[in-house]
């Protein structure tokens, strides 16, 4: 685990955003019993190239107008407990830092792992947030 002190910018980053961090496992099964609507995990991390683009894409992809209806993160080596559980609602899918996936109605409609993420840059990951956000959250909200 790195000192939390360098870790505080980046989980700055997206608590700025309104994202709520999920700290205990307790805290990730409260907030993902909620099966209605549309939520964005976040997996943050301290990897420099591929956090280091997945944290402005997800700055950008939520300013579209479809955008999940809650959205949370937990801290990948710090947060060991919440990162743990919060992966274990991605089935189907490897650890992964950082990730981001995004459930509706409880259930998981897309994954973005690692692999998906350090080879991008931040448009292009955003592009892909911005038509995911558009087919699966704009239908929620629409309900």
């Amino acid at each position: 685990m790195y000192p939390e002190l360098m870790v505080v910018p980046m989980r700055e980053e997206l608590t700025r955003l309104g994202i709520e961090e999920l700290k205990t496992a307790g805290d990730v099964d409260r907030e993902m019993r909620v099966q209605q609507g549309t939520t964005l995990v976040i997996v943050n991390s301290i990897c420099g190239c591929a956090a280091g683009r997945m944290r402005p894409a997800v700055r950008v992809a939520l300013q579209n107008s479809s955008r999940p209806e809650r959205a949370f993160s937990v801290f990948a080596g710090q947060d060991v407990e919440a990162t743990e559980r919060a992966r274990s609602y991605f089935t189907g899918y490897s650890p992964s830092s950082p990730s981001l996936a995004l459930f509706r109605d409880g259930k998981l409609v897309h994954m973005m792992q690692r692999s998906d993420i350090e080879h991008r840059d931040a448009a292009d990951i955003a592009g892909e947030l911005k038509r995911v956000f558009d087919e699966h959250c704009a239908v929620a909200a629409k309900q």
